[in-house]
């Protein structure tokens, strides 16, 4: 009898999560692996199907012809799957709610907002997971947590709004930036749009920076500026206490973009839907905190 040939799973989800996100390191992180450990799968799935999946090189990943033909393929082997996983262990999965949420989102604020939450309508606890928002938007795609929030960009413009701000420069009271200096940017690693808004707005506007501190978080970012390090560019409500984000030579510094933070969930039971609501409710009473003005 002739066997036929089997297609791993952890290889087809390696394959799905580097097309979405066009990037290795980022879909490592997403699956839980090193950027070799994916390439490994890749390749190996590759191997069994006999057929180039992916065209890559150091700055770039794309897809074949056969790799476009083959994805929609994979991703309903792994729908079905996870289907089926959920099933089986519906009893373990019913007792949490997962909620994925930028650090974006609401920084310090977040546990204040979602603790009352704990416990939710129908006894079960919400599961909460803070990262950046490029990484759960690959992750959610992929099939994980059954809600996610996090800036609009990162997902296609897709989802409910649920807070609406404003990016500003910001530093300590005490910072000067020397004038004809290179601007001392406190900045977060990439991927990251609010990075990204943050460097095209100075390249547009011509203006010389270096990097000061590079963090992953915005906590670091709040810390490393209050610290007195250089600018970053955050949110309004994300701006410390002790910062400032008005004063003479700040004002030279270029405009920056909106932003919008989405909510988006599964299709799920009418109780999932309540509890969407009620979090896009706490989370929409996040009003933006005033600028700070120079002394």
């Amino acid at each position: 009898m002739h066997r036929l040939p089997t297609l791993e799973l952890d290889w087809l989800r390696a394959f799905v999560t580097v097309a979405d996100a066009r990037n290795f390191t980022v879909a490592g992180e997403a699956v839980g692996a090193t950027q070799s450990a994916v390439s490994v799968r890749i390749r190996k799935l590759e191997d069994r199907l006999g057929q180039r999946l992916l065209e890559r090189n150091a700055r770039h990943v794309a897809l074949t012809r056969f790799g476009m033909s083959f994805l929609p393929d994979a991703r309903r082997l792994l729908q079905l799957h996870d289907d089926a996983a959920v099933r089986a262990i519906g009893s373990a999965r019913s007792r949490s709610f997962e909620l994925a949420v930028s650090d974006h989102t609401a920084g310090d604020l977040l546990p204040k907002i979602l603790g009352p939450m704990r416990e939710l309508p129908d006894g079960r606890r919400l599961s909460v997971v803070v990262g950046r928002s490029p990484e759960l938007a690959i992750a959610f795609a992929g099939g994980h947590y059954d809600a996610v929030i996090g800036r609009a960009d990162d997902f296609g413009g897709e989802g409910e709004t649920i807070i609406e701000d404003r990016m500003v420069w910001m530093t300590a009271r005490s910072f000067e930036w020397e004038a004809g200096q290179p601007l001392p940017l406190v900045l977060l690693s990439a991927p990251c749009t609010v990075r990204d808004a943050t460097l095209t707005a100075l390249a547009r506007h011509d203006v010389p920076w270096r990097e000061a501190f590079v963090g992953t978080g915005v906590a670091a970012i709040q810390a490393a500026v209050v610290a007195g390090f250089g600018i970053a560019a955050l949110e309004a409500r994300n701006v410390p206490p002790d910062c400032v984000t008005q004063g003479a030579w700040l004002k030279r510094l270029p405009p920056l973009p909106p932003t919008r933070v989405v909510i988006r969930a599964r299709e799920a039971t009418a109780t999932d839907a309540q509890i969407v609501r009620m979090i896009a409710s706490a989370l929409k009473q996040v009003a933006p905190r005033s600028r700070r003005r120079a002394r």
